[in-house]
């Protein structure tokens, strides 16, 4: 029997730090600019009435 305690699975030692290449941090903060990204763009076309190249005068 396993101790509850314990995870089952391995964690990654700092899923916060600033790693470059094709690691599980730089996932993680990928994800994290992405949905600040989409955000952002969902602000703008809320808050202009108009889409966000619209809003940058590209369209």
């Amino acid at each position: 029997m396993t101790n509850p305690t314990e995870p089952s699975t391995p964690v990654a030692k700092d899923r916060n730090a600033w790693r470059w290449g094709f690691t599980p941090q730089a996932e993680v903060w990928n994800g994290r600019l992405a949905m600040i990204g989409f955000v952002s763009a969902l602000l703008i076309e809320v808050l202009s009435s108009r889409g966000f190249l619209g809003f940058w005068g590209l369209s």
